[in-house]
């Protein structure tokens, strides 16, 4: 190609060099017209490139802060109202939506979140290291020069760090923000200068903290944990008395069998209208089924098996400490599977008429032998858990707020 290609800073086209919108690569591009295959990408596209990388970086940290976040609130007394509610809400999206990549609720927070617990962290460990050294002068040399001259370093160096995370978590709480404290204080100074750094880090923490929307968690934890022990508490009581009195036991086995493949739809008809009453619509969900047998066959039956294996986790007592750890399977299993639930709500949404009665006839059958066989697994699992009669209640596949909490 002869044509030399000059791209003025006006950005008007200069020797017969015309511009091209809406470049798929980012930004214009240059074309010649005697050869308009030939294109030159502007160093936009560099920049969306990096920010795509950095932007899918961002959301998959933000995904495993969010699973580490919910496996410490599930093993949280009082606090696992809001792991129950977030995962309420998160079913309830995809059964008002239908789309199962709506079950993932505030991943960009939860990555800020993360960022400043990891950097906090860090920007701790030097301060934790010259803290055990001042002990050890202070050991050593009792009210000597030594060791004032180490508590004096000690108390300027907390002063700093603490200046620097306040300043790192004012900026944004990015990670980078924490390893770069150069920039920190140019940054404080502009804003200093300015007259803006009160009110923006006000209205910055207040508009993010009233994004993560605990009160809506917390409320929407403690009403769908009334309701649901409000169904369970019956079958399971008989379930519990069934050790002096047998017959009992075959009642609530088999009240929980009819229970516990209606129970996790009524909380996908709660989360989604946001109703209380909704928890208690049986004949509602009776209709739903009706119209994708097969979707709530699936979903029952992955709700019920997924919560099996983690009846093998109380076999022995576990330290609260780590209560945390099998709370991450808990969440590996039944989320999922609420999920699921909550599309196969939807997806009964979506149709007006019932489906045929063979596809009905064969879902029912199906799901009542889940449902038996889920109760008879329950009832043997008082004589292996560590807790006894009281495991009962810790009905896993139906998120109660009590997973591995030792009492």
């Amino acid at each position: 190609m002869n044509n030399v290609l000059v791209l003025t800073m006006a950005g008007e086209p200069v020797d017969g060099v015309e511009f091209e919108d809406g470049d798929p690569l980012g930004g214009p591009a240059l074309v010649d017209p005697a050869c308009p295959e030939a294109t030159v990408p502007q160093p936009a596209l560099l920049r969306r490139i990096r920010d795509g990388i950095g932007s899918a970086s961002e959301w998959l940290f933000g995904g495993f802060a969010l699973v580490m976040g919910l496996a410490i609130l599930s093993a949280t007394p009082v606090l696992q109202l809001l792991s129950f509610g977030y995962l309420l809400e998160s079913g309830g999206r995809v059964a008002r939506t239908g789309r199962l990549r709506d079950a993932l609720i505030g991943v960009r927070r939860a990555a800020r979140l993360g960022s400043m617990v990891i950097g906090c962290s860090l920007v701790l460990l030097p301060l934790r290291l010259i803290a055990s050294w001042t002990t050890s002068a202070q050991l050593v040399d009792p009210g000597g020069p030594i060791a004032r001259r180490w508590r004096i370093g000690l108390l300027i160096l907390t002063a700093l760090t603490v200046l620097h995370i306040i300043t790192s978590c004012a900026r944004g709480g990015k990670l980078r923000y924490f390893f770069w404290p150069f920039a920190t204080p140019r940054w404080l100074v502009r804003r200093l200068r300015r007259g803006e750094i009160y009110a923006s880090a006000r209205d910055e923490v207040w508009d993010f903290v009233t994004a993560l929307r605990f009160p809506y968690y917390f409320r929407l934890g403690l009403l769908g944990f009334v309701g649901t022990m409000a169904w369970l508490l019956v079958p399971v009581t008989l379930i519990a008395l069934g050790r002096r009195f047998p017959p009992v036991a075959f009642l609530g086995g088999f009240l929980l069998a009819i229970i516990s493949l209606a129970l996790p739809f009524l909380q996908m008809r709660f989360a989604a209208e946001n109703r209380f009453a909704a928890l208690f619509e049986y004949r509602a969900i009776r209709e739903r089924f009706r119209r994708a047998p097969w979707a709530f066959a699936f979903a029952a039956f992955l709700t019920l098996t997924f919560a099996i294996p983690l009846y093998l986790l109380k076999i022995e007592m576990i330290p609260r400490e780590t209560a945390w750890l099998p709370s991450l399977v808990f969440l590996g299993f039944i989320f999922p599977a609420r999920t699921l639930t909550g599309w196969a709500y939807a997806r009964s949404g979506r149709r007006e008429q019932p489906r045929h009665w063979f596809f009905r006839w064969t879902s029912r059958l199906g799901m009542f032998a889940t449902g038996l066989t889920y109760a008879l697994i329950v009832f043997f699992t008082q004589f292996t858990a560590w807790q006894g009669i009281w495991s009962l209640y810790e009905q896993h596949a139906f998120m109660l707020p009590v997973p591995f909490l030792n009492m």
